[in-house]
């Protein structure tokens, strides 16, 4: 019992898990005229920031049946709206209109409640706030001297408004023009890396602007003067007789903000992440970042500012680590580190929970998945109140699970998360409804489809339990359940690739416990509309010069236009023939038109204006008015510049800039004297080039080489490369290089030989794999550049001498493997450690059966593993393998070889299976055994079931058959029926995957040629005639009848008679007599009558209507015998009215002529 009892328990877990999966997939909308909880269906954000010049609108929707009511919370408490005369609710709503008077008096927590009879919905907390836009306090600002080159910083201190405002720098009027030496930080200050003698200004002004009211409000101006180290100079020469007292300071950078080397950062995850560096120096530093765990996400990452400032959006949990911010100039550098943290405020992971619509005693799950950082806590609410278990109901954690439940127990259940850092809320309702399916999609519809477009047929559908969707084309032959069409959970039909013979008629049969719904829609596949390019207009044709417009639209019309062929030609074009053209395409499936504008373009003027400012001594920013665009917006601009010192007459691509900008920052190479010049790119061709600006030369400047590595390329030599400087870069003369290098770790001095027109050197005689030390500087006829930076190389690499040693395997299951290892120690890798090699093959199968194979094959472990999964294995066969390591060189000895057994798995489905001997009730199967055993097979399992016209399975039989049968033959079929056979083999692990196949026994030809001879047999004919001729007196005896007028007593006839099954018959339906009973009105002896007015037998009674082959008898209303005989099973109708236009049955004519006699 204790055994049967688990077995029982087992069934029911896995009946529940199957229901809680189909409502976990399967979301369904009820229909609003059927019960069900409320739903709240629109509201106010969380935080809702209201304008006080406007009435404060709290929003609060919901549906349901009955329409639900609503009620308000504010700050916890009830909110009486009908005692307060500046508050007022929509009808049939529960959206709050509070009058914008007294604005400040309504800020608080708000909480909607809809409910009706079947539960309790709840909102979010609202929090209602009133936006400020507070003026700056007043303030003197004095004047702000400072001398040339050093550092300032404009505090802009915004007053405190909710929410936040929005902060920008104006001079005069306009936005002040920013650069990587001026720039705004995040919190609204102006920062100057330097400041120059241009920086003079009365009116540095800081603006906030508040976006929720649309006001904007201003600072103090600010003056600054900068000090003229010129004229201070100039003065200073003509008193004491000096020059340069005072000069600005060249000095390395340091970070104005953030202070320190290191600062932290959190943010939220999913929003964005700014993180900024600016640094003061002279010249104005360059800023670069680096994510020192990793890369930037690429798509989500963008530099703002100059650099100053790095953006990443959407942040998650990967984007936590270090960040490295470097500002450099060529006096050095310096780095500031921010470590940043992510949190997460609750977030679910698979969507809101979702409405359960359930049947009377039906399982369902409601789950509430959510996470967070750190880890949100969840409760759970029933119409608002916390809950906890019941019998038929189980709360566990971010689940309830419901069993059997009822009807009458629909309610709203809530589930709130929560962590520090936010919350999540949610309701769901649970509605127990017994419901027959219904098709919410409209009948009749038809769907006209493109050729060889997707299409998709609806059928929504509800009821409850679920109902199951199944589709038929045309004649219902078969379901539509395989390619080409592909059924979606919601009942969507799909044909991934629309063709002419998919049109027809399509059947959606929903269907349930409750009932079947069928909906009928039709599907039209019709041709393609195509053109590419639309063109109409009106115009005129002339001669000479023509532009043309190609466009492709079968049957298409063309406004005010003949068109002979694919082609609209426009001859001699001006600005006049500007206009619009239109291509119009009918056919009976649809129409389009689309239209094409032809403006009249040319390519632009060249710049003007030409301008060198903020000179420096590798950069120069350049600056131009942009000439007329002729109808096609600028593109972008090039600059060139021609080098008038070393290559005089030839003109070379600098950089490029978009259109919408007038200025560029051009890095420049030492030595060179520049001139530059401009040209504009719109949609036709680039403009000629502007006027050559004014010769700006460089300095010469000391460089060293980049890129220095050191590598082997055989095991005793170290190859020393670089990149060599450029013609401009060499500064001179007589350019050679002095390469420097040493054993690092050991004490030893520096050894150095100088290479002229060559990028490497080759050190011979070196020690396998050693790091080195290596310096490359660049040395000319006026000396050697500055000291060079240590790079770090190694000399070359070798075989490894050793192999893996305590090498294992262990079977984790019958198709894979772990393979385990100690790591080769680093001294004998003589390399740099590039992975591991684990070689290995099927040396048999454990089944005799089996050919030995002897493939071999490798899987590669990148890095410094020690151990490894081997997937994909064969079941029950014998392995063996070998570990190795690999470095860049190549790879070490093998490890032992080693063997390991894989254990038995399932095996693979039958090689084959065929029907022979198809007989009236029985016929052969034949197979073969799987070509994959992966185990000793230890029998097989065969079940079948019949298949109706319909293609309706019937009740499935099973037959277990030994291992070492390959055929079974099967008896008491029924004849003339198909069957559908489906076998598999099993082995210890358990069975294999099924083969299928169908077959149709054979039909009775002897009962058939019965079934069709019985109408030519005497007797049958004789019958017939019999049966005639009683109608014939039958209709006689009425004619006559009916002439007299009279009526026979019928219940003398009732009390001679001892027939208890004898019924009389009205004389209104041609009958001899009539029963009445004053006292009661029962039914006659023997004789049962349902409340219905059908007539029943006893088990033991005759009924005529076992006379035919399945006839129906009837009586009618007045009690009357209504009845057929025939060869077939046939209804018929029966004419309404006690007077029938149709012949009498034999089965009357019999009963009236019993009471005639």
């Amino acid at each position: 019992s204790q055994h049967t009892s688990m077995m029982e328990r087992r069934r029911m877990d896995a009946a529940l898990l199957v229901v809680l999966l189909v409502h976990l997939t399967t979301a369904l909308e009820v229909p609003l005229d059927l019960p069900q909880p409320p739903t709240i269906t629109h509201q106010s954000p969380k935080d809702y920031f209201i304008d006080p010049r406007e009435n404060i609108i709290i929003h609060c929707e919901a549906k349901g049946k009955p329409h639900p009511s609503f009620s308000w919370t504010r700050n916890g408490t009830h909110f009486d709206i009908d005692q307060d005369p500046s508050v007022s609710m929509s009808p049939h709503s529960g959206t709050l209109d509070i009058s914008r008077e007294k604005a400040e008096h309504y800020e608080g927590v708000y909480q909607c409640t809809a409910r009706n009879k079947h539960g309790t919905a709840v909102s979010n907390n609202i929090v209602v706030r009133q936006s400020r836009s507070p003026l700056w306090s007043k303030e003197n600002i004095k004047p702000i001297v400072v001398q040339e080159g050093v550092s300032l910083v404009l505090p802009c201190r915004p007053p405190a408004g909710l929410p936040p405002p929005i902060i920008f720098w104006m001079d005069n009027f306009q936005r002040l023009p920013q650069s990587s030496r001026v720039s705004q930080s995040l919190n609204g200050d102006l920062y100057f890396s330097n400041v120059l003698r241009e920086d003079s200004r009365s009116d540095y002004v800081c603006y906030a602007r508040f976006p929720h009211t649309q006001t904007i409000q201003q600072k103090q101006p600010i003056t600054v003067k900068v000090l003229n180290l010129d004229a201070i100079n100039d003065t200073m020469a003509a008193l004491y007789n000096d020059t340069d007292l005072f000069s600005a300071d060249e000095r390395k950078p340091t970070f104005l903000t953030p202070s320190g080397p290191s600062s932290s950062k959190m943010v939220l995850r999913g929003q964005v992440l700014e993180m900024e560096c600016i640094a003061e120096g002279l010249p104005t530093p360059e800023i670069s970042w680096t994510k020192m765990s990793g890369d930037f996400p690429a798509k989500r990452t963008s530099f703002l500012h100059y650099q100053k400032t790095l953006r990443i959006v959407n942040v998650s949990e990967s984007d936590a680590g270090d960040y490295r911010c470097t500002a450099r100039n060529r006096f050095g550098s310096v780095h500031h580190t921010i470590h940043v943290s992510v949190k997460a405020a609750p977030y679910w992971i698979s969507g809101t929970p979702r409405n359960l619509v359930l049947a009377p005693r039906e399982n369902g799950v409601l789950t509430c998945r959510a996470s967070g950082i750190p880890k949100p806590s969840i409760s759970w609410s029933m119409n608002g109140i916390p809950i906890a278990t019941e019998l038929s109901r189980k709360v566990e954690d971010d689940t309830i699970i419901f069993t059997d439940v009822q009807s009458g127990s629909s309610a709203v259940y809530q589930c709130n998360v929560s962590n520090d850092y936010g919350y999540l809320l949610s309701n769901a309702f649970v509605n127990v409804l017994s419901e027959p399916p219904r098709v919410l999609t409209p009948a009749n519809q038809v769907y006209q489809v493109i050729k060889n477009h997707q299409a998709l047929i609806d059928c929504a559908s509800f009821g409850s339990p679920i109902p199951k969707i199944t589709w038929f084309k045309d004649t219902r032959s078969s379901t539509l359940d395989g390619d080409p069409y592909i059924l979606h959970n919601n009942g969507t039909l799909e044909i991934p690739v629309a063709q002419a013979q998919n049109s027809g008629k399509y059947t959606c049969v929903a269907r349930n416990d409750l009932g079947i719904y069928e909906n009928h829609v039709y599907l039209e596949v019709k041709g393609e509309c195509f053109y590419s390019e639309t063109i109409v207009k009106q115009c005129r044709y002339v001669t000479n010069k023509s532009v043309l417009i190609k466009f492709f639209c079968t049957d298409c019309f063309v406004y005010r236009l003949v068109v002979d062929s694919d082609s609209l030609t426009i001859t001699d074009v001006t600005e006049n023939d500007a206009g619009v053209y239109t291509c119009i395409r009918n056919t009976t499936l649809d129409h389009d038109s689309a239209s094409a504008k032809l403006t009249v373009v040319e390519k632009p003027d060249p710049p003007t204006d030409l301008e060198l400012t903020d000179q420096k001594r590798r950069s120069v920013q350049l600056t131009w008015t942009p000439g007329d665009e002729h109808n096609s917006p600028i593109q972008k601009f090039l600059i060139q510049y021609e080098d008038l010192l070393h290559n005089r007459g030839h003109w070379h691509n600098l950089t490029e800039v978009p259109g919408t900008k007038t200025t560029a920052h051009l890095k420049l190479s030492p030595y060179v004297h520049y001139i530059f010049r401009v040209l504009a790119l719109n949609a036709v061709a680039f403009s000629s080039p502007s006027a050559p600006s004014r010769m700006y030369k460089t300095e010469p400047a000391d460089e060293n080489p980049t890129d220095v590595k050191g590598f082997g390329t055989e095991h005793n030599n170290l190859v020393i490369s670089w990149k060599p400087l450029s013609g401009l870069q060499s500064n001179g003369p007589g350019l050679h290089y002095r390469v420097m290098w040493r054993q690092k770790a050991v004490d030893s001095d520096w050894t150095t030989v100088n290479v002229a027109n060559n990028s490497e050197f080759v050190v011979s005689g070196s020690p396998t794999f050693v790091p080195y030390e290596l310096k490359v500087q660049a040395v000319n006829k006026y000396g050697a550049g500055p000291e060079p930076a240590i790079a770090l190389g190694y000399s070359g690499e070798d075989l490894p001498l050793a192999a893996p040693e305590n090498v294992q395997a262990l079977v984790l299951n019958s198709t894979v493997a772990e393979v385990r290892w100690d790591p080769v120690p680093h001294k004998l890798i003589r390399g740099h450690l590039k992975g591991y090699k684990v070689y290995y093959w099927r040396e048999r199968s454990l089944h005799k059966h089996n050919p030995h194979h002897m493939e071999k094959q490798i899987l590669s472990f990148s890095g410094n593993h020690s151990h490894g999964m081997l997937p994909g294995l064969h079941p029950f066969s014998l392995y063996s393998f070998n570990v190795r390591v690999y470095n860049g060189k190549g790879e070490g000895p093998a490890s032992p070889t080693q063997q390991f057994e894989m254990p038995e798995g399932v095996p693979g489905r039958p090689t084959s299976l065929s029907v022979t001997n198809p007989n009236l009730d029985s016929l052969t199967l034949e197979w073969s055994p799987p070509h994959d055993r992966n185990g000793r097979i230890t029998g097989y399992t065969l079940r079948y079931q019949p298949v109706n016209n319909s293609n309706e399975l019937g009740p499935v039989e099973e037959l277990a058959l030994p291992a070492n049968e390959t055929s079974v033959t099967l008896f008491n079929l029924k004849y003339s029926t198909r069957y559908k056979f489906y076998l598999n083999a099993k082995t210890v692990r358990g069975a294999g995957p099924t083969i299928s196949q169908e077959a149709v026994t054979v039909m009775d030809e002897a009962v058939a040629s019965r079934q069709v001879d019985i109408a030519t047999q005497g007797w049958f004919i004789g019958l017939m005639c019999a049966i005639a001729l009683l109608i014939l007196i039958l209709l006689i005896i009425c004619f006559i009848q009916r002439n007299k007028g009279g009526k026979y007593p019928v219940k003398e006839k009732e009390d001679a008679h001892t027939d208890p099954e004898f019924q009389p018959m009205k004389d209104d339906d041609c009958t001899f007599g009539e029963y009445s009973d004053n006292e009661d009105h029962k039914p006659l002896k023997g004789s049962r009558t349902p409340s219905n007015g059908t007539v029943k037998r006893d088990d033991s009674d005759d009924s005529l209507v076992d006379y035919g082959e399945g006839g129906d008898g009837q009586f009618n209303e007045d009690g009357s015998f209504i009845g057929q005989y025939s060869g077939k099973t046939t209804s018929r109708d029966v004419a309404e009215g006690h007077e029938s236009s149709e012949a009498p049955s034999p089965i009357n004519a019999m009963n009236s002529l019993n009471s005639f006699v």
